[in-house]
C-alpha cells in the first residue's frame, strides 16, 4: 500500500520521536525528595542510562511553576556533563529561613537533559525534563506523614448543582492522593483527586452522579518513598 507524502512525513516524525526518546536515558533515583529539618540538604541520584555523554541542567521552582519568586534552595551541580552509563548525586541545599515552621512546604525539582548538537541536520532535538516534588519538612511537627492520610476528613457537598467530594487536611503534612473511589450502593465512582496541602481543603469532581452513598471512601496515597498506601474512610455528615 502506498501512503500519501504527508502521511509518510507524519509516520517518519513519529518514528524519529520514539527513536529520540529511546536514546534519552536520564532517570532519577526517586519520585520525590524530603528535606527533613534540622538537616540543611537532601540528595538524589541522577543516572544516564544511555551510552553517550549528556549535559543536564537542574533547578528548584515553586510547585505551580508560575510563581517566579526566588525559592530558598540551590542545586549543586546546577549544570553538569554526565557520562554514558554513569550516575551522579544532585544536592539540594536549603538556604535558611522564610518558610512556615508549622507545616510542610512543597516545591518542584526539575532535571532537564540539554539536547546535544546532532551530526545529522534532519534529527529532531527534544529537551526531556524530569519533574518531581520536593518537600521541606520542619522539625517538631505534630504527627507523622504516614499518619496524615488517615486523618483526612471527607464530605459530600453540592457545588454547581452537582455532588463533589470535599477533603479537609488538618495535619501539617501534604497528602498526595493517587486514586480515590467513592462507594455508592454497590457501585464505585472515581474521584478526580490530587494533592491536598496542610491545613487546607479541596473539592474534587466525581465521575458520574451517585444516587445513594454508603459512606465509604477508598483511596491510595503516595508515601515518602514513592510507594502507594491503601486507606478507607467514612464520609462525614
Amino acid at each position: 500500500m502506498k501512503y500519501p507524502f504527508s502521511s509518510r512525513v507524519i509516520w517518519g516524525g513519529i518514528l524519529l520521536l520514539f527513536s529520540t526518546l529511546a536514546n534519552a536515558g536520564i532517570t532519577l533515583g526517586g519520585t520525590r525528595v524530603v528535606l527533613q529539618a534540622p538537616a540543611k540538604e537532601a540528595a538524589i541520584l541522577v543516572r544516564n542510562q544511555a551510552s553517550k555523554d549528556v549535559m543536564i541542567q537542574s533547578w528548584v521552582e515553586a510547585d505551580n511553576g508560575a510563581d517566579k519568586r526566588e525559592v530558598p534552595f540551590v542545586i549543586t551541580p546546577a549544570l553538569s556533563r554526565l557520562g554514558g552509563n554513569k550516575q551522579q548525586t544532585l544536592r539540594i541545599l536549603f538556604q535558611g529561613e522564610g518558610l512556615p515552621s508549622d507545616r510542610e512546604s512543597v516545591f518542584r525539582l526539575n532535571v532537564q537533559e540539554i539536547p546535544q548538537k546532532s551530526a545529522s541536520a534532519n534529527t529532531l532535538q527534544i529537551a526531556l525534563r524530569q519533574r518531581i516534588k520536593v518537600f521541606y519538612r520542619p522539625d517538631n511537627l505534630s504527627g507523622t506523614s504516614a499518619e496524615a492520610p488517615g486523618k483526612l476528613n471527607w464530605r459530600l457537598v453540592r457545588q454547581g448543582g452537582k455532588s463533589v467530594v470535599e477533603v479537609s487536611n488538618d495535619t501539617a503534612f501534604h497528602v498526595s492522593l493517587a486514586s480515590v473511589k467513592l462507594k455508592a450502593g454497590n457501585a464505585y465512582y472515581v474521584v478526580d483527586a490530587d494533592m491536598v496541602a496542610p491545613k487546607s481543603s479541596r473539592r474534587f469532581e466525581i465521575k458520574g452522579t451517585p444516587s445513594g452513598v454508603s459512606g465509604n471512601v477508598e483511596f491510595q496515597s503516595v508515601n515518602d518513598y514513592g510507594g502507594l498506601d491503601k486507606h478507607s474512610s467514612s464520609l462525614s455528615d
